[in-house]
């Protein structure tokens, strides 16, 4: 490559990291006011998190990839959402019913998150890629 063509590929690299940082710090921020004014107060948390992180990077996969694979990209964090939801409510069952170890509990059952996942990708996603 010519030195010119390689400072250009520079220059958008950092400037495609300067525009993902303003979109995400704009997507948490905004997430994270709407928290705040919930009750109770720990909804905070929650909607400054993964929301606000799961929009953002849809927003800027739209605006350097575009829609068609953007659709895919939300196809699977829907998929990774309902392996959550399997793992979430297993945890709470097993955790509550016979109060294993925690930390060993829920580590174990990322196996389970995982298993999830990747059925619902190979049924339902698999063939859509």
């Amino acid at each position: 490559m010519a030195p010119r063509q390689i400072e250009g590929r520079g220059f958008h690299v950092v400037m495609d990291s300067v525009f993902r940082f303003l979109v995400g710090g704009l997507f948490v921020s905004a997430f994270a006011v709407f928290g705040t004014v919930l009750k109770p107060k720990s909804f905070a948390g929650l909607f400054g998190a993964a929301p606000s992180v799961a929009l953002a990077t849809l927003a800027l996969t739209v605006a350097t990839d575009g829609k068609s694979y953007a659709a895919i990209e939300a196809r699977s964090m829907l998929a990774g959402a309902a392996a959550f939801f399997v793992y979430a409510w297993c945890a709470m069952v097993l955790l509550y019913r016979y109060k294993p170890s925690a930390k060993i509990s829920t580590s174990l059952l990322l196996f389970l998150w995982l298993a999830v996942a990747l059925t619902l990708w190979f049924f339902f996603f698999r063939m859509a890629a």
